[in-house]
């Protein structure tokens, strides 16, 4: 039996520039604190390493409880303008304010500094989750058409690398406008620019999205949080790519928080964080066509090791930096961000997998719940890393301190950069390999005209 001919796309090219703008939030608000908020506040507001790592966490674990609320509030909301849009609206209104502030760097330093940039965190977390779950959901419900949604995944893909590139590069380059280490009102200026970017984008993707078919939208789960839950660990293929992945986002939240110390502390320049990074960005933009032929050669399981090994591997080799110097050290990140742009596009098709083979065998529309637990418990994770870093920095000694009151730090912090940068997540992304080894999803014949005829 053969697949169905492919139908004329219901999506216009509008709303698909429209609904791929968003991403420019997803990608800028997950990678810019990630990357500078954890220095900022050990370095200008002088809060303890351990203490500034729990303020990046605790927002974000915050995101457990919300971001599956918002998406029962999206599900049950009846408006001229659809169920997802008006949430979207009022994070678009929100996020760029919030965001602003939690840079703002007021007369504050310590543990009342920490306080505030904590508040401030809470509340962008908060904001971001009214945007991005609504703005997750609105793919499976423009277009009932498999190929189209990929389509559509696709744009959002290419915008996130885009976005994740300047923001990444940009920020920084910001961060360092005053100076190589940079000044509070380096910071205002970049918390200014990117919330900017934050409004235009929002607002771009809610205005970009009015004319969006709706083929329907999924049932309402009246079950509550714990039914949420029960779901997902009633599908062990889900339970497993979701450890899996969880446990390689931790290991790129590491490297990300600890990216402005290796720079300063053990390439000697904290100008090398721009550099840095775009050589983590640059193969996940330029590699996606070589992962996807992999998948198809060797499976989706064994690209998915063998990019796990090329992102530990090139996490492993930095730790040779101290002895080549940064030129090395880029190079090696070359490798890591090739590694990264297979781990992150398998995952993706991974899930999609799961979602599909749950829909076939229970009969039920749950991708709804699976994705949005999936976002809540990525984003906690991604800010446990920044706290596992600071962590390691204490055991090592690192002082905290102000800008305009420098301190040499003991060789033992050195060293504990040097290791959170590198050691330790590449430990990290080899108990990944394993993980991957007990992932197993059957995926049943397809049945013709079916979603799963389509490949993931």
């Amino acid at each position: 039996m053969t697949a169905p001919a492919a139908t004329l796309p219901t999506v216009s090219r509008g709303v698909r520039l429209g609904y791929g703008l968003g991403s420019f939030c997803t990608a800028t608000f997950g990678a810019v604190p990630g990357l500078l908020l954890l220095y900022y506040m050990t370095n200008f507001l002088a809060v303890p390493a351990w203490l500034a790592g729990v303020v990046v966490t605790a927002p974000k674990v915050w995101d457990l409880v919300i971001n599956p609320l918002v998406g029962r509030w999206s599900d049950r909301t009846v408006s001229r303008m659809g169920p997802r849009r008006p949430w979207m609206l009022a994070g678009a209104a929100t996020l760029p304010i919030t965001f602003f502030l939690v840079f703002a760097g007021p007369p504050l330093t310590g543990t009342p500094a920490a306080l505030y940039v904590g508040a401030c965190f809470l509340a962008a977390a908060t904001a971001y989750a009214l945007f991005e779950v609504p703005y997750k959901t609105m793919p499976a419900e423009m277009t009932g058409d498999y190929h189209e949604r990929t389509s559509l995944l696709q744009w959002r893909m290419i915008f996130i690398g885009a976005a994740t590139a300047i923001s990444g590069i940009a920020a920084p380059a910001l961060v360092n406008s005053d100076g190589p280490n940079g000044t509070l009102d380096s910071y205002r200026l970049m918390a200014v620019v990117i919330a900017v970017v934050l409004a235009a984008s929002m607002f771009g993707s809610f205005f970009g999205t009015a004319r969006a078919p709706m083929t329907g939208a999924p049932q309402p789960d009246n079950g509550g949080l714990r039914a949420q839950f029960a779901a997902a660990r009633s599908n062990p293929a889900f339970v497993w790519l979701l450890v899996l992945s969880c446990t390689q986002q931790l290991a790129v939240a590491m490297m990300l928080a600890a990216a402005p110390y290796f720079a300063a502390y053990t390439i000697g320049d904290p100008r090398a964080t721009t550099t840095l990074f775009a050589a983590l960005v640059g193969p996940m933009l330029l590699t996606m066509p070589l992962w996807v032929r992999l998948s198809k050669r060797f499976d989706k399981r064994g690209a998915m090791i063998l990019a796990a090994l090329m992102f530990s591997g090139g996490t492993a080799a930095a730790l040779a930096t101290p002895i080549f110097g940064g030129w090395y050290a880029h190079v090696a990140i070359l490798l890591v961000g090739t590694g990264i742009a297979g781990v992150q596009l398998l995952q993706f098709s991974m899930l999609a997998d799961v979602i599909a083979v749950d829909a076939a065998t229970t009969g039920k529309r749950r991708a709804g719940v699976f994705t949005g637990l999936w976002t809540a418990i990525e984003s906690g994770v991604s800010a446990f890393g920044a706290l596992v870093f600071g962590t390691i920095l204490t055991i090592g000694g690192f002082i905290s301190s102000e800008p305009d009151t420098p301190v040499a730090q003991p060789d033992s912090a050195v060293t504990a950069v040097l290791i959170g940068q590198t050691a330790v997540p590449a430990l990290i992304i080899l108990l990944s390999v394993l993980m991957t080894l007990k992932y197993r999803l059957t995926v049943p014949t397809p049945v013709a005209g079916s979603a799963s005829d389509a490949p993931a």
